[in-house]
């Protein structure tokens, strides 16, 4: 996988970090220097947690943006505009903790759909099933969560996208796979 050091990736975490102190608590964050990597199109997720629980997230599956401009976005759409969960209040911003997961671009799985449980590694690829108008992703660490197989994880991301299990087996449906690279926020407050 062709990603960011970790170092950087410590950026992504303190970015999303910022941005969400600044536009929820309403406070005025240094400025961080932006390391060149950040300039690429990348695809980017931000999840946001509460006590160990969800509490959003959202990103850009594919590399649509910067890679900068890709966290602050995820890192507010996961906080306020989650239809799972109602906004973040300035009050929680203590108790959240930040993962900014970086992605490769997904490839599509060319297999036939009978193989494609071959295809997926759990704990290194993440997933996004596409047919009958609709579309779902997982990202690679769920998987690992959960301790799914390769085959509960194809279900799953069928699951998500509102599709029947097992619609991964059909021929209208397409596969992809994609890697991310997860930073985890160390500490906060």
């Amino acid at each position: 996988m062709d990603g960011i050091s970790n170092e950087d990736g410590a950026t992504a975490v303190k970015r999303a970090r910022n941005v969400l102190q600044e536009n929820i608590a309403g406070e005025t964050m240094p400025e961080l220097s932006m390391p060149p990597s950040f300039s690429e199109k990348r695809g980017v997720f931000v999840t946001l947690t509460r006590n160990g629980e969800l509490r959003g997230c959202i990103g850009y599956p594919t590399p649509m943006l910067p890679l900068s401009e890709g966290i602050e976005e995820a890192a507010l759409s996961a906080a306020l505009d989650d239809p799972r969960f109602p906004p973040v209040t300035a009050d929680e911003l203590p108790d959240i903790s930040i993962e900014v997961t970086v992605l490769t671009p997904p490839i599509l799985v060319s297999s036939p759909p009978s193989e494609r449980p071959e295809a997926v590694m759990v704990g290194k690829h993440g997933l996004i099933i596409a047919g009958y108008g609709r579309r779902g992703l997982l990202l690679p660490q769920v998987a690992v969560e959960y301790h799914w197989d390769a085959r509960t994880f194809l279900d799953q991301v069928c699951i998500k996208a509102g599709l029947p299990p097992g619609t991964w087996r059909k021929d209208d449906t397409e596969l992809y796979t994609f890697e991310g690279q997860i930073f985890y926020e160390e500490e906060h407050t």
